[in-house]
């Protein structure tokens, strides 16, 4: 995987590189005044819709026209405790290839 660093605009940091099946994803740094987070995820949504329900028809999936005024969210708004709480769940399927126990997992 490659992953690649730099700012926003904004001058935040951030970080980019593509999932399991080419997405592009992005963790940056939050302007969030109030405590230190990251927003983390899919950088764009990208809709699609089946191409049978289209009036063009077909097969497979096809891009779904979202209106502009729509809002679409593709990222987690992290704070540094959240992350602290994923961790070991990450480490654990890093090392092993499988989460822990839900049982094990508070609720």
């Amino acid at each position: 995987m490659k992953i690649t660093g730099g700012y926003t605009n904004r001058g935040f940091p951030i970080i980019e590189f593509k999932d399991r099946y080419g997405d592009a994803c992005e963790i940056q740094k939050s302007s969030l005044a109030t405590e230190d987070a990251i927003w983390f995820g899919i950088a764009d949504a990208n809709p699609q819709i089946m191409a049978s329900k289209t009036p063009q028809g077909g097969t497979g999936w096809v891009p779904y026209e979202i209106p502009k005024d729509v809002l679409l969210s593709t990222r987690m708004h992290l704070t540094q405790d959240q992350v602290k709480e994923l961790l070991p769940i990450l480490q654990h399927f890093a090392e092993t290839g499988d989460l822990v126990d839900p049982e094990g997992v508070s609720k």
